[in-house]
């Protein structure tokens, strides 16, 4: 490709068919959202009931959108989630690994393996397995886009939450793992770290005058993100402008790391 050939085009997602998993809520639907400004149809599979409100936004930009209710860490349902893509639009061309969970903050002697397991399954496990069975398409397709989520905590400690680290860590290990066998095809496989935003589940650490503070005073910006400063990342790493960028971790969080 030449210089001259490069245009807006290239980020255009007009025609393609995404999934996100826990893409009816929180971050996944800002990338829910996204994908579907772009052009894309969208398939959400989560465990939260549709309530209507990703439906109206994704249907807005004139693309179709399909909820799928599922425990993807249970035996089949990623087979499944992939399946109902392909069943109604013909192809999956972009995954989105977004569900995540962090549960029961706590010192690593109270921590229980229950937790850990949990914990290893939704963040880790299932980013795997979705990535598994869209690949067999994508493979097929020779093309797609697959953007593992991972955290600040893909590069920090992690105190009181020894799972919840690990697995962001191993989402790291496993973009770069499956890139290095899936560029062949050319299949992109990177991911995006969110620093802190402004969601629910942030919620508690927010009105915590003093935790908010110090984590204000951590980031450059001096604000917390919104859902809204990521999804521009999310359209790139799913378009054709970033069909060289293989491996690597976007890191969106106002600077957080350089400071």
């Amino acid at each position: 490709m030449n210089i001259t050939d490069f245009n807006m085009d290239f980020f255009s997602l007009k025609g393609k068919n995404a999934i996100v998993t826990g893409g009816n809520s929180g971050l996944g639907q800002a990338f829910s959202v996204s994908l579907a400004k772009a052009g894309a149809n969208v398939l959400a599979v989560s465990m939260m009931d549709e309530d209507g409100e990703t439906k109206r936004w994704v249907e807005a930009c004139g693309v179709q959108y399909k909820h799928v209710f599922s425990d993807i860490t249970a035996d089949g349902e990623c087979k499944k989630a992939v399946d109902a893509c392909v069943a109604a639009w013909g192809s999956i061309d972009i995954l989105v690994n977004c569900a995540g969970i962090c549960i029961n903050i706590e010192d690593v002697t109270k921590f229980t393996r229950t937790e850990w397991d949990k914990m290893v399954a939704v963040n880790l496990t299932a980013a795997f397995e979705m990535t598994h069975e869209a690949c067999k398409h994508m493979i097929k397709q020779k093309r797609g886009k697959v953007i593992n989520i991972a955290s600040l905590y893909s590069f920090l400690g992690g105190q009181w939450s020894p799972a919840y680290a690990a697995t962001k860590h191993g989402i790291v290990g496993l973009t770069k793992s499956m890139c290095d066998e899936l560029a062949q095809f050319d299949i992109q496989v990177n991911a995006i770290a969110p620093g802190y935003f402004a969601t629910k589940l942030t919620e508690k650490t927010r009105s915590d005058p003093q935790r908010n503070a110090t984590i204000l005073a951590h980031i450059p910006a001096n604000r917390w993100g919104w859902t809204a400063d990521l999804m521009g990342a999310c359209v790139f790493l799913s378009s054709d402008a970033s069909n060289y960028v293989n491996g690597t971790v976007l890191t969106v969080d106002g600077g957080y790391l350089m400071r």
